[in-house]
């Protein structure tokens, strides 16, 4: 069994998603019970898994039997092995909490796990895959679900699932058009034989042309400035229960694959590299911008953060574009702290939601002496987001000073400063209305027992809170793990 956890990490959630309306419909307890076993031994098999790969090194999974370059292959290395886990975490305590959320008849919340599942499904693929038109097949169904949850949010949420799907189509025509051009020139959908090929040289302006429709499909779907445009409204009117998913993961998948063309396939040797990588810190410097002053004009906290998260993408594709291993490192780092920043300030945004039917800061006064785990996370998030010490986003943020600082690119590391102090304005206005603005006098919408909130909800923000300052006391450790990938690689 061992030698086929790789695939059985995505087969689990897929089954459970193509099971869960049946199980639904017998019991209405039974598919969400289902997704969440399933969840849980797909968490279960990652962290098998990265320890795995950890002691005995990279795994090459042939799927069905069928070697590569023939048959589709999954990769797993300790960059992809780390993330992996780190989708797992959110996933399992993302299904967990949507049970609080939503519309409460059977088939509509049977209808909500399945694509939650698959959602889990595609993203694991996407991550997993060692193939190129795979990799396709598994960014449409992580779309697909996303479409469908963010549509479940309201009237504003199909709206805002309308406008992605329209954009999202875009950037699968152009993932699909850099892909088609890569194989009518080599033959090949494998990556590691796709690398193979265009080392060998003579594929200079095949490799533009796929890298510049690359280029846009990715930065599309991980809403990077300036192709954000669809990602705002989509994170604010997304279903509550499943935000905490889409916000916290869903964007730094494809920028793991961007990371995978760049610096696994092309390579740093390509001509072009440098002047594309130049334009990607442009972007990176422009969002990062970009997305704090917005966030600092918001009062609504979902709105707050989603400018937030073009931001913090930003950070991520910053490491790409400094391209040093301690750069990309710190990319990396902030890519799996983010994820528990990000998703556990919207886990806060839920339970304040859940609790007291509010999203608007200015209702937030003294809510901390109702509601403490919530608000000790929402402090420990926001610290780590704006870089305070012993923090994940500290410790990532150093890296990529420190790989900004060893290529001479001053300017970087300037705008991380900058933006730091930025981040820093809108989020001690949140700190400052939860803790010292006057108590407004909110309903209770949960007073059963002497519990703040459901234990389903208190779960999430707890491993939250740890996860973010695990990630920055171990960071030595995480760094080192990501080092077993990344040494080598960069410029």
């Amino acid at each position: 069994m061992k030698e086929n956890i790789p695939v059985l990490i995505i087969l689990l959630p897929l089954c459970s998603a193509l099971l869960c309306l049946l199980l639904t419909g017998l019991h209405k307890r039974l598919g969400r019970a289902l997704v969440v076993l399933a969840t849980a031994g797909s968490l279960v098999l990652s962290v098998i898994q990265l320890r795995t790969v950890i002691t005995e090194g990279t795994i090459h999974y042939a799927v069905g039997g069928y070697e590569p370059p023939f048959g589709i292959e999954l990769v797993i290395d300790s960059l992809n092995a780390l993330i992996i886990v780190m989708i797992s975490i959110i996933g399992f305590l993302t299904v967990l909490f949507a049970e609080n959320f939503g519309d409460d008849r059977p088939v509509v919340k049977g209808s909500a796990n399945a694509i939650l599942a698959l959602l889990i499904t595609g993203l694991l693929g996407m991550t997993s895959t060692g193939d190129m038109f795979n990799l396709y097949v598994f960014l449409e169904i992580t779309s697909l679900s996303a479409y469908c949850l963010i549509a479940m949010g309201g009237s504003k949420g199909v709206v805002s699932a309308y406008r992605y799907m329209l954009v999202g189509t875009i950037a699968a025509t152009f993932y699909l058009l850099g892909i088609g051009i890569l194989y009518s020139a080599t033959g090949t959908l494998n990556m590691g034989d796709l690398s193979a090929i265009l080392n060998k040289g003579g594929y200079d302006d095949v490799m533009l042309v796929s890298m510049s429709f690359l280029i846009a499909a990715f930065g599309i779907k991980m809403a990077l400035f300036p192709f954000h445009g669809w990602q705002p409204s989509a994170y604010t009117h997304a279903e509550p229960g499943t935000r905490p998913l889409i916000t916290g993961v869903m964007g730094k998948i494809p920028a793991l694959a961007m990371f995978r063309y760049f610096y696994c396939i092309y390579g740093t040797d390509y001509i072009y590299v440098k002047y594309l990588l130049i334009l990607l810190g442009v972007f990176s410097v422009f969002g990062m911008l970009y997305g704090s002053l917005m966030a600092m004009g918001q009062s609504d906290i979902r709105k707050i953060l989603a400018y937030s998260s073009v931001a913090q993408i930003g950070y991520i594709s910053l490491g790409f574009a400094i391209g040093t291993p301690v750069a990309l490192a710190g990319s990396f780092l902030h890519m799996i702290g983010h994820a528990f920043m990000k998703g556990g300030l919207f886990f806060c945004t839920g339970a304040i939601r859940f609790k007291y039917g509010t999203v608007n800061i200015d209702d937030f006064g003294r809510i901390y002496k109702k509601m403490p785990l919530t608000c000790g996370l929402l402090v420990v998030a926001a610290l780590s987001m704006i870089g305070i010490p012993p923090t994940a986003g500290f410790f990532s943020k150093w890296y990529l000073a420190l790989g900004a600082a060893g290529r001479h690119e001053w300017i970087y590391i300037a705008v991380l400063v900058i933006s730091s102090l930025l981040n820093a304005v809108y989020f001690f206005k949140v700190i400052e209305k939860v803790f010292i603005q006057q108590d407004k006098g909110l309903d209770d919408k949960w007073s059963k027992g002497e519990l703040e909130l459901p234990l389903t909800i208190i779960l999430p923000v707890v491993v939250c809170f740890i996860a973010i300052l695990g990630i920055g006391i171990f960071n030595v450790k995480l760094f080192d793990i990501l080092m077993l990938t990344l040494e080598g690689v960069g410029l």
